[in-house]
C-alpha cells in the first residue's frame, strides 16, 4: 500500500471534492433541458407527473453529500 503524505491544503481540497461529488453525478444524470421541457409540456397536456418523477429519481439516486 502506497502512503501518500498530503499537505493540509491537499487534504482540504480532497475533502471538498468528495463532499461535492453528488453535484457532478446529478448533472450527468439529469435529462437534457430540451427533454425536460418536453416532459413538462406533455405533463401539462396529459395531467401527468413525468418530469417531477424524473427529477425526483435523479435527486434520490444522487443525494446531497
Amino acid at each position: 500500500t502506497e502512503v501518500v503524505d498530503w499537505t493540509p491544503e491537499q487534504l482540504a481540497a480532497h475533502a471538498e471534492a468528495e463532499a461535492n461529488a453528488w453535484k457532478g453525478a446529478r448533472i450527468a444524470a439529469y435529462p437534457s433541458i430540451g427533454d425536460q421541457l418536453d416532459m413538462q409540456y406533455w405533463d401539462s397536456v396529459n395531467n401527468t407527473t413525468t418530469w417531477a418523477d424524473a427529477i425526483t429519481k435523479v435527486k434520490t439516486d444522487n443525494p446531497k453529500g
